[in-house]
């Protein structure tokens, strides 16, 4: 089993930076992908950052350029650097992580909301 906790989420205004924490615990020598994902209200759930076991990175379009995924092994933590925000980067962001079996794991969730 794995838990994932995420922190870091709140108000930022347009143009501003947020870093998103992510630590798991457990059963982590399992898992072979991290992810971010954010969910907006009347959206659906959309994927916008992973980082591989081997390091490879992947973005979503929209966040491409700003957003930046990156892991700690020694801390077992995976962040979330977002700069240059903008009000539909508002959303909740939730941590992901899948073993070597497939199986997803999904942190509570955190709140980012960008707004002068």
């Amino acid at each position: 089993q794995v838990e994932l906790v995420e922190s870091g989420g709140g108000l930022v205004q347009p143009g501003g930076s947020l870093r998103l924490p992510c630590a798991a615990s457990g059963s982590t020598f399992r898992l072979n992908f991290w992810g971010w994902y954010r969910q907006a209200p009347g959206k659906q759930r959309e994927l916008v950052a992973g980082i591989t076991g081997g390091g490879v990175t992947n973005y979503a379009d929209s966040v491409k350029g700003r957003l930046a995924i990156s892991r700690d092994n020694a801390k077992n933590t995976v962040y979330l650097q977002m700069n240059s925000l903008k009000p539909e980067d508002a959303a909740v962001y939730y941590c992901n992580a899948k073993d070597y079996r497939g199986i997803p794991y999904w942190g509570q969730g955190t709140q980012v909301t960008v707004s002068s």
